[in-house]
């Protein structure tokens, strides 16, 4: 597993724009990424990955953490490589989100890949994935049946115009 990446802050005195002072609890994250690797106009590489925290499975795109230093370009490739296998020709970013602002530092900027090549999965000991190529039909019908219930991958894909 990868090195610790976050600071935990515990009530932290915190000044609100109206003079109050209140206590918060936080976490610094040093942000992340999140890919839709489309292999044609017709089908998005999407992952069903095992969530030791949830216990189960859930459908996502890819995604990681940046590492202390690196760029959201450069952690968007190796992420897409790491779990998927997949170099991607064409890298956009669309955007990006605050997934927890409540709680939370992280910023999760949104890629687009396109013209992918296949290699070979590089996955993290704690990950278990499986890839699931899906057409826009497929990945829909997971939303509609409560089967989609990532934020970050459907944020991803709203931007993409597929949800």
């Amino acid at each position: 597993m990868s090195p610790l990446k976050f600071n935990f802050r515990y009530n932290q005195p915190v000044k609100l724009p109206n003079g109050r002072v209140t206590r918060i609890n936080l976490i610094n994250h040093p942000g992340a990424v999140i890919i839709a690797p489309f292999l044609n106009k017709k089908t998005v590489v999407m992952m069903r990955q095992f969530r030791p925290v949830l216990k189960k499975y859930i459908y996502e795109l890819p995604a990681g953490t940046i590492d202390p230093g690196e760029r959201p370009v450069r952690c968007a490739r190796r992420e897409l490589l790491e779990e998927t296998g997949l170099k991607a020709g064409l890298l956009a970013k669309l955007g990006a989100i605050y997934p927890v602002p409540g709680y939370s530092t992280e910023v999760i900027h949104i890629f687009k890949a396109e013209q992918l090549t296949m290699t070979q999965a590089q996955p993290e000991d704690y990950e278990v994935i499986d890839i699931m190529p899906m057409s826009r039909s497929e990945v829909r019908a997971l939303l509609k049946k409560g089967k989609l219930m990532d934020a970050k991958s459907i944020c991803a894909l709203v931007l993409c115009g597929w949800l």
